[in-house]
């Protein structure tokens, strides 16, 4: 008598698939050298929550720290450059940046009507089973809020490398995302760029945002349409010491700024190539 596999027997061969596919459509990557860039945390189990982030700390010989006191950067001004100045964002955005762990937030989702089926499908079928990218699907999903919790990866010294921000539903403590965040000099480039990847098993999603200075000292942050190399999104594959990477067609754009109540918030536009895909809207509430 056969037994037919279950479905959650089949999900396993589903990944492995996705990984094999962005091998073949992907390049040959060099961490080690010239796509040192690219080199960001992996994870090698399915299940990815916040279990990367002690091991992100020990490959540099350093270690994990959450304090309540610390921030997705260490100083603001690490991003300055020819298109960008610290000094001239608005204090509270740049608060929110140095000290992130002291912030509150509330959520509203919006999907474009042709994609939500999509969304619901991915975040069905890996999001919610892998505790990453498990973006909204329905507006009530985020009714009660979202809680946030940042972990500084320190190196030897005690310097800030990186910093995990791990999102969570308030309603059911699952994991929405669990992001690597630190900054990045893309080759060639004159302007740092905010480099935020999200671990997966044998493999990662990056995003590097170029910062602006807005009106009124909001930060606009965005993730244009470009060459290999350039800002935008990557997937990067693991298979044994070999790794390979797409620049894919995914496209974001953050404006974080102050309202005329004095509220922080923001706007998050996510396309597709030229359509978008999905809004949200934050607003940050100091706790502290």
């Amino acid at each position: 008598m056969t037994t037919r596999p279950t479905p959650d027997a089949l999900l396993p061969l589903l990944d492995r698939a996705t990984r094999a596919y962005w091998r073949a459509t992907g390049r040959p990557v060099d961490l080690t050298g010239e796509h040192a860039w690219l080199d960001a945390p992996v994870h090698t189990a399915a299940e990815v929550g916040d279990a990367w982030v002690a091991a992100s700390a020990a490959a540099i010989g350093g270690r994990a720290v959450e304090d309540g006191d610390r921030g997705l950067l260490p100083d603001l001004a690490v991003l300055d450059g020819p298109t960008f100045a610290a000094d001239r964002v608005h204090p509270l955005v740049r608060d929110f940046y140095e000290r992130t762990a002291h912030w509150r937030m509330d959520v509203w989702t919006a999907w474009a009507a042709p994609f939500g089926p999509g969304g619901a499908l991915v975040t069905g079928l890996f999001g919610r089973r892998v505790q990453q990218l498990a973006l909204p699907v329905h507006p009530l999903d985020v009714a009660r809020g979202m809680d946030s919790r940042v972990v500084a990866v320190l190196d030897a010294e005690g310097s800030q490398r990186s910093a995990a921000w791990l999102r969570t539903l308030r309603a059911t403590g699952g994991h929405v995302y669990s992001g690597c965040y630190t900054t990045t000099r893309l080759p060639g480039a004159t302007q740092p760029s905010v480099h935020v990847s999200f671990p997966l098993e044998q493999g990662n999603v990056q995003v590097f945002l170029r910062p602006w200075v807005a009106p009124g000292g909001a930060l606009r942050l965005s993730s244009p349409r470009g060459r290999f190399g350039d800002p935008g999104a990557y997937v990067l594959a693991r298979h044994g010491t070999a790794h390979h990477a797409a620049r894919v067609p995914l496209h974001e754009e953050f404006r974080v700024f102050v309202d005329d109540e004095g509220v922080l918030r923001t706007d998050h536009l996510l396309r597709l190539g030229p359509a978008t895909v999905l809004r949200l809207h934050y607003r940050m509430t100091r706790t502290g």
